[in-house]
């Protein structure tokens, strides 16, 4: 009966470590890469309804593009290489 309840015990433990070891392996900048994408694709969307889904894609990449051009602008101005 001792050998079955900390065979358990053991398996129980692994599975922890297993899990602990999974959760602390996903660095960061995956995470962060993997919440970007999925937030670009619209993934938290609701609803059934295409035009909604395909108007939040758009939305958000059309702000990513004029983010990064506003910093260009910003880094050109400021360095004297712009106008």
């Amino acid at each position: 009966m001792s050998d079955r309840h900390s065979d358990a015990e053991r398996q129980e433990e692994s599975r922890r470590i297993l899990e602990r070891v999974e959760r602390d392996s996903d660095s960061f900048l995956w995470q962060s890469a993997s919440r970007a994408r999925d937030h670009f694709a619209a993934r938290e969307a609701e609803g059934d309804d295409w035009t909604e889904l395909w108007g939040k894609r758009i939305a958000r990449v059309l702000a990513l593009a004029a983010a990064v051009i506003l910093i260009a602008w910003l880094v050109a101005h400021f360095t004297g290489s712009g106008s």
